[in-house]
């Protein structure tokens, strides 16, 4: 069943941003830690950036820089803010639990990211 609702990707050049939202329609991301993920075709669900409980984030490090996590006070919606995106940033992006086990194409059915040189 879908547990959250991705949305905000799109295709945009080289250079160029994109804010991703993620919402849990029904209920709260109070004492968990949220991440971004993303797959690019033929390859692994990565984790591309999180943001904790206690409001500290992570980031993997080919997006360092130029990603922010962030959350609402209400705790009821993580966004993703992508700056100087990469043609390498082109995939689906989801929202997940850090700590489920599975994480791509599980909470939700994600949101297309296709960044053109």
């Amino acid at each position: 069943a879908v547990q959250v609702v991705e949305s905000g990707g799109g295709s945009v050049q080289a250079g160029g941003s994109l804010r991703l939202s993620c919402i849990g329609p029904g209920f709260t991301f109070d004492d968990s830690d949220m991440g971004w993920y993303r797959q690019a075709p033929g390859k692994e669900c990565e984790l591309v950036s999180s943001i904790n409980s206690d409001g500290s984030t992570t980031y993997t490090d080919s997006v360092k820089g130029r990603f922010t996590i962030s959350q609402d006070d209400a705790k009821s919606t993580v966004w993703l803010q992508m700056n100087s995106l990469k043609p390498e940033d082109t995939a689906v992006y989801y929202c997940a639990e850090v700590d489920s086990v599975l994480h791509c194409n599980y909470w939700g059915q994600g949101t297309q990211v296709t960044i053109s040189s």
